[in-house]
């Protein structure tokens, strides 16, 4: 139902059995879309497709709402991995947000160096992360992982997936997709020499540029994961 209010769930979605809204869900749907009991809407969570359902209670402590017809079954969307250095609260925000519609599958927040914030809120970015896959129409949300320092994050990679490590000031060629991937960002003022040098003998990082122009950080995340979908000639 193109253009119908979507809601990502918890729980299991199958005709008949009513899904359960929580009190944001059911304050959302009453006092900001103006929805009231009956009203069409899609619910999906990750794993049983996207449903048709019509909502059965809407209160002040949450609502329900009754699954009517599966409107697609549930389908891979494997996209890039973003791994971006802590940045303030609302440049996460927005990576996180722009990532999600973007495709992304799985979001690392990475303590580096140079990284002046402090760790995200995984809550905080999980939620901003649902509301994105909501309105990009998507049927996951991206997992987001703990934060972690830069050379752990390293060490736990899966050698097979490619990294790509946005340098400044380099003459190196844009990412590329096409395989499993991911895209590493720094913070503010780049990596340091230290972090450099362990991405150059890493063998599956890959040193990338974005550009001839310096980047803000959430700015090079989001142009990162665009050249990456570029190839596709689409979205990622």
């Amino acid at each position: 139902m193109p253009g119908s209010i979507r809601l990502f769930v918890t729980g299991p979605l199958t005709a008949g059995r009513e899904a359960l809204l929580d009190r944001q869900e059911a304050h959302y749907l009453r006092h900001v879309m103006r929805q009231r009991i009956g009203a069409a809407i899609v619910l999906f969570n990750g794993r049983d497709g996207a449903w048709q359902a019509r909502i059965t209670a809407l209160g002040p402590r949450g609502g329900g709402a009754l699954p009517v017809e599966q409107l697609c079954g549930q389908k891979p969307e494997p996209g890039p991995w973003l791994a971006f250095a802590h940045l303030k609260r609302p440049a996460s925000e927005l990576v996180v947000q722009k990532a999600t519609e973007l495709g992304v599958e799985r979001l690392l927040p990475v303590r580096t160096e140079r990284s002046l914030a402090a760790a995200p809120n995984v809550a905080r970015l999980a939620a901003i992360a649902k509301e994105a896959a909501e309105q990009s129409e998507r049927l996951t949300c991206p997992e987001i992982a703990p934060a972690v320092h830069l050379p752990d994050l390293i060490a736990a990679w899966p050698a097979a997936r490619r990294l790509f490590a946005a340098i400044e000031r380099r003459s190196l060629p844009f990412p590329k997709g096409g395989s499993p991937c991911g895209l590493l960002v720094g913070p503010e003022g780049g990596f340091t020499e230290g972090e450099l040098d362990l991405l150059a003998r890493t063998p599956f990082v890959r040193p990338v540029s974005l550009g001839p122009r310096i980047l803000r950080a959430e700015t090079a995340a989001i142009a990162g994961l665009a050249l990456i979908a570029a190839p596709a000639g689409g979205p990622i």
